[in-house]
């Protein structure tokens, strides 16, 4: 089960990682099965193949919810 603070800590190191990847449109934190999950929102899925699937043991999941404008 991953805490709080361990999925945050995850959760800047990957933000910082991804930071100039153009299809990644968001970096949060969400509920999973088993405690929290950095979650990675996506442009597109082919920015997925770029995501890993933990980070420091923290369990990491995409979506792709397309771009993001402004209203």
């Amino acid at each position: 089960m991953t805490d709080r603070a361990a999925a945050r800590a995850a959760k800047s190191a990957l933000a910082a990682r991804l930071s100039t990847d153009p299809g990644v449109v968001g970096v949060g934190l969400a509920r999973g099965d088993g405690g929290y999950v950095v979650k990675v929102n996506l442009a597109d899925a082919g920015a997925a193949l770029r995501v890993p699937g933990d980070v420091d043991g923290v369990p990491v999941v995409t979506q792709v919810i397309g771009a993001v404008r402004p209203l």
